[in-house]
């Protein structure tokens, strides 16, 4: 067993050794981060310069994009230089870092896509009381709330896993979670990891957010068997990428939470590592381009630009 005390740095053990085709792969994964940053920011700036998008739901989706580009940084450019690197050795301090920023995202993504549910039921079931329920003033603070929320709430959990003795530096991962730090801890952490994984990762930060959206989606689809053939596909036109965001993203946290627990070496070893970075590459992808493809709007914003 390894001295804590001299333990400054995690090693990322999935990188292995991939040879000259490291080159190829940075390559990759360097196209794939600009093209989230390209996508997000450029339906930001369509949402802030046309007047007619100057809305509630839109000012979600700002709020989405912007949590996409920041994910996506929170892992890619570290990713690039993990790739190049000999040695994958990521310091204690960075890696705390890393994780901070990687579970805010999860954390204000889906509390994003729950609000989001909820201002898809009002504008569906509640129409002529849509604009004095969900005015910008109020979506202003939610969205403050949340990010500010997550921050507190990461942070604060955070604290314990910083104040640990290791003795451990294998991370079986390409990037830094709460869950594996914890077990290179010197110290008992099964409390510890539960108190982590159950009530923040998956009551606070899934559950939750989960539940609510399921309940506002019944309360839409209750509406809809009663409604018109016009309020049923404005609801289809409105929800369907918002469903496909939550399912895409619940796909990516279900198998980033269940990855480290269970024996996973029936699944092939580039494919658990292309499924351990979806959230942070396909996922800030597939936002701009379903919202941008599917919302009437911003599809005509886009055809006057083009």
């Amino acid at each position: 067993m390894e001295n804590s005390s001299e333990i400054v740095s995690f090693v990322l053990s999935m990188y292995g050794d991939i040879g000259h085709l490291k080159y190829l792969y940075f390559l990759l994964t360097m196209i794939l981060y600009v093209s989230v940053i390209l996508a997000n920011t450029a339906l930001i700036v369509i949402i802030y310069v046309k007047p007619n998008l100057h809305e509630p739901m839109y000012l979600f989706l700002c709020s989405l994009f912007v949590n996409d580009i920041y994910g996506s940084t929170a892992l890619l450019p570290c990713l690039m230089v993990q790739i190049l690197s000999e040695t994958h050795d990521i310091s204690l301090l960075f890696c705390f870092i890393q994780i901070f920023n990687i579970q805010t995202y999860g954390d204000v993504e889906f509390r994003i896509l729950a609000i989001m549910s909820y201002d898809r039921y009002v504008c569906i079931c509640k129409p002529l009381h849509y604009n004095s329920i969900i005015t910008m003033r109020r979506v202003q603070i939610v969205i403050l709330v949340i990010w500010i929320l997550s921050f507190i709430q990461v942070g604060v959990l955070l604290s314990f896993t910083i104040r640990l003795k290791f003795c451990g530096t294998v991370i079986e991962k390409v990037f830094c979670t709460n869950h594996l730090v914890l077990e290179l801890s010197c110290s008992p952490t099964s409390i510890l990891s539960y108190v982590n994984d159950v009530i923040s990762g998956l009551i606070f930060c899934v559950t939750a957010p989960l539940v609510f959206i399921l309940f506002t989606y019944v309360k839409i689809l209750s509406v809809c068997l009663k409604a018109s053939k016009e309020t049923k596909t404005k609801a289809f036109d409105t929800c369907t990428p918002h469903l496909v965001s939550i399912m895409s993203f619940v796909f990516a946290c279900f198998y980033n939470i269940i990855s480290p627990r269970f024996d996973m070496t029936f699944v092939p070893f580039e494919l658990q590592v292309i499924l351990s970075i979806y959230a942070f590459i396909i996922q800030p992808l597939l936002n701009p381009l379903i919202y941008g493809l599917k919302l009437l709007k911003i599809r005509q914003a886009l055809k006057m630009l083009c």
